[in-house]
């Protein structure tokens, strides 16, 4: 992880988006210092793992604090960057919420739209905190949110499906695509990659293309950074994937899971996908539905070489407070309640990844919670040579770029060259707009 704070401060300096989170102008509640009898709301997405935790932790607090009553709204990822998009364009988002890295570029280009953590230190206190990860939440100067974790994709693979073809897990991005033949004969598949939650096909398309030419794709200051030619090889991967039966056609895909997450996809809870690309803080919800242990981390995929670079790391989720909230003061002691507290962190494990807290993470240790599959990604993360993730590269309209270029590669309605043409025009159009 030598590269992961290499680049953090610069977002500082390059967001001035003329966004579509235009509001009602309110007016901006000053901390006074005292918690006062108020329901706040808070909300988050996440899979089952992660919903029974928090809400665990909310009543743990509101057992505590029956004056500051936590009202909890949760939800699955699909169609959630939208819900809270609205909701901060119409002034109604919850007091405290749960967000993703990029909403501070769309829902916060000025620093102006969630309320500056610094002026809230009477109850929230990130000394426990790196101040390289600090830098991550900070807009314009301002602090809009704290990182809750430190997360990066890497592979996940069903232990009995691979122990009974005699099949290793690979090491080089050779190997997997050889893979494709043995599980194919069994009418199976080695890993596949889900489309419909947040662009995973195309992000291994783009750790293949930053190890092999040493480009970043989208750079911390929202320029493309990959060629015409590197977007043309990305997809010629992808598409390699596919004919070597080593993940599904995205028509495939869709016959058998329709609209449900790879996750919730007989086909992996079966064992007929027998790995994903998923995020370590989020791979509770894989493993939730398989038998205890049978879920296993897998290497880092390099070249012929041993090169193991371009895999690719960032604040996992993040905590902020409205901009507009009445409780500043009450936001904030439970946002450090998340945070910090100990009790909680034990209620919270690793749903939501190895906490960033010290505080919190040494009560972990101390527990022996920090273990299985979300510690062995963090270390397997830790010993690469990862470059932090720009948060332009997943942004939602982004996103739609991607998948747009990998259907249209799948079904065969667009050659590569004309695919990649079409992506690689619309991102620098839509990213020369936004950085405006």
């Amino acid at each position: 992880m030598k590269n992961i704070f290499y680049k953090a401060a610069t977002l500082c300096c390059v967001l001035a988006l003329s966004s579509c989170t235009s509001r009602k102008n309110v007016k901006v509640t000053p901390p006074d210092g005292t918690l006062d009898k108020c329901s706040l709301r808070f909300s988050w997405w996440g899979g089952d793992d992660r919903h029974e935790a928090t809400l665990k932790a909310v009543k743990l607090w509101n057992n505590r604090h029956p004056e500051i009553r936590i009202v909890p709204e949760y939800g699955g990822w699909d169609g959630w960057t939208e819900k809270v998009a609205a909701q901060v364009k119409s002034g109604t988002e919850p007091d405290v919420m749960q967000i993703n890295y990029d909403w501070i570029i769309t829902l916060s280009p000025d620093g102006s739209g969630f309320y500056d953590l610094e002026k809230l230190n009477s109850f929230l206190d990130l000394s426990y905190f790196d101040k390289n990860i600090v830098s991550f939440g900070r807009v314009k100067g301002k602090m809009n949110a704290a990182a809750v974790s430190l997360s990066g994709r890497s592979f996940f693979y069903n232990s009995r499906v691979y122990d009974s073809l005699g099949a290793d897990y690979p090491q080089t991005w050779s190997d997997l695509t050889a893979l494709g033949s043995s599980f194919g004969s069994a009418d199976m598949y080695p890993i596949d990659l889900d489309i419909q939650s947040g662009g995973t096909a195309w992000y291994l398309a783009v750790v293949y293309m930053q190890q092999k030419t040493g480009r970043e794709f989208i750079t911390d200051d929202g320029q493309l950074g990959f060629t015409y030619e590197d977007i043309c090889s990305a997809l010629r991967f992808y598409k390699e994937l596919e004919d070597s039966h080593v993940i599904r056609t995205v028509r495939s895909r869709t016959d058998e899971d329709g609209n449900a997450a790879l996750y919730q996809s007989s086909e992996f809870i079966s064992g007929r996908v027998a790995g994903v690309l998923e995020w370590g803080s989020a791979i509770g919800k894989y493993e939730s539905v398989l038998p205890e242990g049978v879920l296993e981390a897998g290497p880092l995929l390099s070249d012929e070489n041993g090169n193991c670079s371009g895999w690719m790391i960032k604040p996992s989720l993040m905590y902020a407070i409205s901009g507009h909230t009445e409780h500043p003061d009450e936001a904030a002691a439970f946002m450090d309640f998340l945070l910090n507290d100990e009790e909680c962190a034990e209620l919270l494990g690793t749903t939501r990844g190895i906490p960033a807290s010290s505080k919190a993470e040494t009560a972990l240790e101390k527990k022996g919670c920090i273990s299985g599959l979300a510690k062995k990604s963090t270390d397997i993360l830790n010993a690469a040579d990862t470059v932090t993730i720009s948060p332009y590269m997943e942004l939602p309209r982004m996103k739609s770029f991607y998948n747009a270029a990998i259907e249209s590669v799948s079904y065969g309605t667009a050659d590569i060259d004309e695919a990649a043409k079409q992506m690689y025009d619309s991102i620098n159009e839509y990213l020369e707009k936004i950085r405006k």
